[in-house]
């Protein structure tokens, strides 16, 4: 029997797609490897916070799913939302882009601090599309079973009935757009925010003015994107 070292209980909507999910033999295996790193090396996020988007954003009250790629693999800077930060460490760069649309979009000031805590609470699934990573060896995770566990994290929110918006920033997050059939959904599609590709399509997107007319017309509840 395999003792389950990474997920608990959340006690709330995501609890049912987990049951599943961890009797699944690719997930197992995700398991024993992802434990077998974390007593070996340095690896982020913390280990309680792996599921942290499932933790804060129940799977029944997503509004907005945001795809980053694998966690921020320097010391302080994971804590199981995509592109976010904890409070007190500097802001990503990508993330700062981000921050930087919202400004142009919004006319609103960039927030001191990069914790997206506040999003996640309101309905935004920070989704990266690999959990884990080890210390200064970015994309380390990526083979280990964790896209298929996201796929189908994706696949499970695309069934939902409620209206959402899909942000799919670079090539990463957009090869999941094929798992993305409900019509009921909105997908909006760009660059990824990071410098690197930031002004090819990402700076000037308006996708947080598009992913709130989006809601507003459904008589879902607006997003804030402001940080305070």
């Amino acid at each position: 029997m395999v003792i389950l070292v990474l997920y608990r209980k959340l006690d709330n909507s995501w609890d049912d797609f987990f049951e599943k999910e961890t009797k699944k033999l690719y997930y197992q295996k995700i398991e024993v490897f992802v434990e077998k790193e974390y007593e070996s090396k340095t690896i982020y996020p913390p280990k309680e916070e792996i599921f942290n988007a499932f933790r804060l954003t129940p799977l029944d009250k997503i509004k907005v799913v945001i795809l980053g790629q694998d966690p921020y693999h320097e010391k302080g800077q994971a804590h199981g939302l995509a592109f976010s930060t904890p409070e007190g460490n500097p802001i990503p760069r990508s993330l700062m882009n981000i921050f930087k649309e919202i400004r142009d979009e919004y006319q609103i000031a960039l927030p001191n601090n990069g914790c997206l805590e506040s999003w996640a609470k309101q309905g935004v699934f920070l989704l990266n599309t690999v959990l884990t990573v080890e210390e200064a060896n970015a994309n380390s995770h990526s083979k280990c079973g964790w896209q298929r566990f996201t796929d189908d994290v994706i696949i499970e929110i695309n069934k939902q009935q409620q209206p959402i918006v899909f942000l799919l920033w670079g090539k990463q997050a957009q090869k999941k757009k094929e798992l993305l059939n409900n019509p009921k959904h909105l997908v909006l599609e760009t660059s990824h925010p990071s410098p690197f590709s930031a002004r090819r399509g990402f700076m000037g997107c308006n996708h947080f003015k598009e992913a709130n007319n989006f809601l507003e017309e459904n008589s879902i509840d607006e997003i804030d994107w402001k940080i305070y």
